[in-house]
């Protein structure tokens, strides 16, 4: 079970650097017979995550000038993870490196060999104007909400992105916001779930952020999508937009 649950954080914790950090298209594809995401920058590969019942498998390829940023830091990361490094082959377009994932530990160490391998690109959303709801969520951003904060033009753009990466179709239900009298509250379940740990919104929660506190995906899913379809139609519905 602990293994379990400290593989239900990585996952977490993978979704929020990678989506909250990096502006990468999501192409999902096979590796061998498993289902596999290339994060792709046009047509380079960022970084692939194989998709494991219980585990993660990176592959990450170092070409030369990654390779030199890695030996002047491999003191810092685990000899588990310098082993793999080591063993690797050296093929023409680089290092080829398959590292399993399923402790926060492998995670953390993974983490930083994907910030050598690109720096994060993703522009944060502006925040002068941020209407935030209870669970996180950015209202201004929400295609439901009705307080103005954007165009009917641009609400049928988010119901292109919506409908593409959720596979619905009907984006009708519109919400003034939270404390407001219309409110849609009745189908909320973060505020449900918040309520009935005694707490008047998802924020003040001790386990906040969590999956729950959520609408937008809470897990890599089987497919494909856009980076700006993640801006859109994920961001403005994840807790505190994975910091973005």
């Amino acid at each position: 079970m602990r293994n379990y649950n400290e593989f239900q954080k990585v996952k977490e914790e993978t979704m929020r650097f990678m989506r909250g950090r990096y502006a990468l298209d999501e192409m999902l594809g096979k590796h061998y017979e498993n289902d596999c995401l290339r994060f792709r920058q046009g047509k380079k590969t960022i970084v692939a995550i194989v998709l494991h019942e219980d585990y993660y498998d990176f592959q990450i390829i170092f070409g030369k000038a990654e390779r030199e940023k890695f030996e002047a830091q491999k003191n810092e990361f685990p000899q588990f993870i310098v082993d793999i490094y080591d063993k690797a082959l050296t093929y023409p377009d680089g290092k080829w490196m398959l590292i399993r994932v399923d402790t926060m530990e492998a995670f953390e160490a993974v983490k930083k060999m994907i910030l050598i391998k690109k720096r994060p690109n993703r522009k944060p959303f502006p925040k002068e104007n941020a209407l935030y709801g209870k669970c996180g969520h950015r209202c201004d951003l929400c295609i439901h909400f009705t307080g103005g904060t954007i165009s009917e033009e641009f609400r049928k753009e988010l119901e292109e992105r919506l409908t593409r990466v959720y596979d619905n179709s009907d984006w009708s239900m519109r919400c003034s916001g939270c404390s407001t009298p219309g409110c849609y509250t009745n189908s909320c379940h973060q505020l449900k779930c918040a309520e009935e740990k005694g707490y008047a919104d998802c924020v003040s929660c001790r386990e906040y952020p969590c999956s729950r506190a959520t609408v937008g995906y809470a897990e890599f899913g089987k497919k494909s999508i856009l980076a700006d379809d993640v801006k859109w139609g994920i961001l403005p519905y994840v807790a505190n937009q994975y910091g973005n």
